[in-house]
């Protein structure tokens, strides 16, 4: 552990309390002079840290990166299951290049973050834009024991992004099916869940949960062509009446509750997520355009959404009364 991992430990286990650099020096066996020259390396790290005569330091604010010693110990995860990147192409094909290698099992219940991606995407490879600082853009795996849908997963995941959303940033949010999450009326996350799929026996062995989420405003995205449906969290409505915060959360701390609820929630029987999942879909009572091939006007069709299948299959009811579910393709709002 080097300097300044000591010093911020012995800072975060006073916390709320000034630590004198006396104390700290005696504790680390260095000079005060060493404790001054590793506080200000580590304000320039992004802690900030005040500092009073006759008193000593007290950190008031961690800086906002993917550290991980927080990224495991919130999650619940050990310190093998998580893997940073300052950048890459995607965490999503980075964990699936790992899989194909043969990691697969020793995977389960692995998190992949990154503080970037350059080629972030979506279903049917639309991009997500993934500016550094701006957002989060992770990826959990989970090599379940029994045949899974791939539907269910990105519902566990929907449902876990909404209730960290909740807690952390005193914003509400609701799910657009099957991936998209809302919030004051604006996309501030997608979710994409892929299946490593065993040719002999059909079953999924492993699932890739790759989930962004906007924070923060970015020029690219304003600039992009999603700038008219995506939104930040930090512009998103409150939740009424909910207390007052100290300030954002670190973009560790937020991944860190959404993964831990993931694989909380896939440990769990399907049934009561499915549940939650249904009770945050907006779309249940309102007329939709559906589109089987997305992209194919000419397919589309008409429909209402009525109801939510055991498996996240969206039922819709035709105009001539009958009733169709769906478990791919793309819903939109009917515009009459």
């Amino acid at each position: 552990m080097t300097t300044k991992e000591k010093i911020i430990q012995l800072l975060s286990e006073n916390k709320d309390e000034f630590v004198s650099g006396e104390d700290l020096a005696l504790k680390l066996s260095l000079s005060r002079a060493a404790v001054w020259k590793a506080i200000k390396a580590l304000e320039s790290d992004g802690y900030k840290i005040e500092a009073v005569t006759n008193r000593g330091y007290r950190i008031c604010a961690l800086p906002d990166k993917l550290d991980l010693r927080t990224l495991a110990e919130v999650s619940g995860l050990e310190p093998g299951q998580v893997i940073i990147f300052d950048s890459i192409d995607s965490t999503n094909k980075e964990a699936k290049r790992r899989i194909v290698e043969g990691e697969g099992a020793k995977l389960h219940k692995t998190l992949f973050a990154a503080e970037e991606q350059t080629a972030g995407r979506g279903r049917l490879e639309r991009k997500f834009l993934s500016p550094a600082k701006k957002g989060v853009y992770f990826t959990l795996v989970y090599c379940p024991q029994t045949q899974v849908i791939p539907a269910v997963m990105t519902s566990a995941a929907a449902v876990s992004v909404c209730q960290a959303v909740e807690e952390l940033y005193k914003t509400g949010c609701s799910v657009k099916w099957v991936n998209d999450i809302f919030s004051g009326g604006k996309k501030i996350a997608g979710i994409l869940t892929e299946g490593i799929t065993n040719f002999e026996t059909g079953r999924i062995e492993s699932a890739v949960i790759g989930i962004g989420v906007n924070i923060k405003p970015s020029n690219k995205i304003k600039k992009s062509a999603a700038k008219n449906i995506a939104g930040f969290l930090t512009q998103a409505p409150r939740i009424a009446d909910a207390p007052e915060t100290k300030g954002l959360p670190t973009r560790a701390r937020f991944i860190s509750e959404i993964a831990g609820q993931v694989f909380k929630i896939l440990d769990e029987p399907v049934k009561k997520v499915m549940a939650e999942y249904k009770s945050l879909m907006f779309l249940i009572g309102k007329k939709l355009t559906v589109h089987p091939l997305i992209g194919d006007n000419k397919t589309a069709y008409n429909a209402t959404a009525v109801d939510l299948d055991k498996n996240a299959g969206l039922i819709v009811k035709l105009p001539n009364g009958t009733k169709k579910t769906l478990s791919s393709g793309e819903v939109t709002l009917h515009n009459s």
